[in-house]
């Protein structure tokens, strides 16, 4: 009786220390930033859902080919070459509230016609390519609005402590998500699991209509939207810290296409795992955001923001580089190979978060409120414009040689990138 009365005495204090801690941080009692922060939690665990059934759709009931996948891979990320320029021009002149609502229910519809065309019996690998675009589309424009509204939301000095909670958000989605992913498409169907999705973007457009918040309406303009390209082009390639970032950036993103091309192909036609039990050994991904989310903020106050930058960019480059060396049989057993699978996934998940949390911090640090919107959809074009062509490539070696060999050649790549970022930057130098 001691014994039980002295550990509910202690989880009652825990609990008590917890809220006490909740109650002290200043984001969370912003109902605007608990509101955005639920918005973005509805959509990362949807997410997972069509990340997981999306290819699923096109390998396993369309029987994909390597090159089809590519295909698709790139035009996800096309979107971003052909709209983030123009959506930094319209991110500085509008609200962006009202954008990120807009391109919600644009994903939202896209997505909901992926199961509709299954039930006509018109589900085409062309059709998925639509979708994909129209996804990208809704990523480069909201996903920019997000980023300045949040700023707009809590302020400079609290970017790295927000983007951290929405970082722990995501990883709880990625430890949650891809295990509830596999089960819906195992048990229901790749085109049932997308419309789960829908759902949680309808959530999602409704809790953001209740953000009291207004931003004020930007100052007309009378420049030529052309000019205000410029500007954020030349304010970017002025900025020597923005200009290193942005090739830096440019370069992993031409990686992780490639690698976001042959991932589920290499899982399901070459490890063999069902699409359960690939969704079961993505969880780990969730974890290693998770870790990377608690670690990107007592590593950037030691080290400095650049040393963090550049730790999550070579974590990651283990993870790319020991992904195409996991055997089809590991141990002879398909649950070693899971795990194993698994296990690299974190430490992808857990560089990238180091990576891009910091990285997005600095940017928006050293940029003016009056050029924020085209800073951060010129740095979003530059870094993504190049995953069309890494998407491209990957499915295009993986179709000559093959999968294993496509992700081999980009382990090097990423390498190479770890390496000259470590000493060919100045980043290790950069303490804010």
């Amino acid at each position: 009786m001691r014994f039980k009365q002295a550990a509910y005495e202690s989880a009652i204090t825990t609990l008590r220390q917890t809220l006490g801690r909740f109650s002290k941080d200043g984001l969370l009692r912003s109902s605007d930033f608990r509101r955005l922060w639920l918005s973005s939690a509805l959509t990362q665990f949807g997410s997972q859902i069509t990340l997981l059934a999306l290819p699923i759709c096109a390998v396993l009931m369309l029987h994909a080919t390597p090159a089809q996948m590519g295909t698709l891979a790139a035009l996800e990320s096309l979107p971003f070459l052909l709209f983030g320029l123009p959506s930094g021009v319209l991110l500085d002149r509008c609200r962006r509230l009202p954008i990120m609502m807009c391109s919600d229910a644009m994903v939202a519809i896209a997505l909901a016609s992926v199961p509709l065309a299954w039930w006509l019996d018109a589900l085409t690998i062309h059709w998925l390519y639509a979708v994909g675009f129209v996804l990208g589309t809704g990523l480069v424009v909201g996903g920019s609005a997000e980023q300045v509204f949040l700023t707009f939301v809590v302020g400079r000095e609290r970017l790295v402590d927000a983007q951290a909670k929405l970082a722990g958000t995501e990883s709880a989605a990625r430890l949650l998500g891809p295990g509830m992913a596999g089960a819906m498409v195992q048990l229901l169907g790749a085109p049932v699991a997308i419309l789960c999705n829908v759902a949680g973007f309808v959530v999602s457009l409704a809790n953001l209509r209740r953000i009291r918040a207004r931003e004020p309406q930007p100052a007309p303009s009378n420049a030529h939207p052309l000019h205000d390209i410029r500007e954020g082009l030349a304010f970017v390639w002025q900025q020597r810290v923005l200009r290193t970032l942005a090739w830096t950036s440019g370069a992993w993103h031409f990686l992780f296409y490639g690698y976001l091309a042959l991932h589920v192909l290499f899982a399901t036609r070459v490890l063999n795992l069902a699409p359960g039990v690939m969704g079961t050994a993505q969880m780990l991904g969730g974890a290693g955001i998770l870790a990377g989310s608690i670690l990107v903020k007592p590593l950037s106050t030691r080290y400095g923001t650049g040393r963090a930058i550049l730790v999550g960019l070579c974590v990651s480059a283990l993870g790319f580089a020991l992904m195409p060396a996991i055997p089809a049989s590991l141990l002879g057993s398909t649950l070693a190979t899971a795990i194993a699978y698994g296990g690299v996934v974190f430490l992808l998940d857990c560089g990238a978060t180091l990576f891009f949390v910091p990285y997005i911090a600095l940017r928006q640090r050293v940029t003016p409120d009056a050029v924020l919107g085209r800073m951060v959809a010129t740095m979003r074009s530059l870094t993504v414009a190049s995953a069309p062509l890494g998407a491209l490539a990957a499915g295009a070696l993986a179709e000559r040689f093959s999968v294993r060999i496509g992700l081999v050649c980009i382990a090097a790549g990423a390498l190479v990138l770890a390496v000259t970022a470590v000493v060919g930057t100045r980043l290790r130098h950069v303490n804010d």
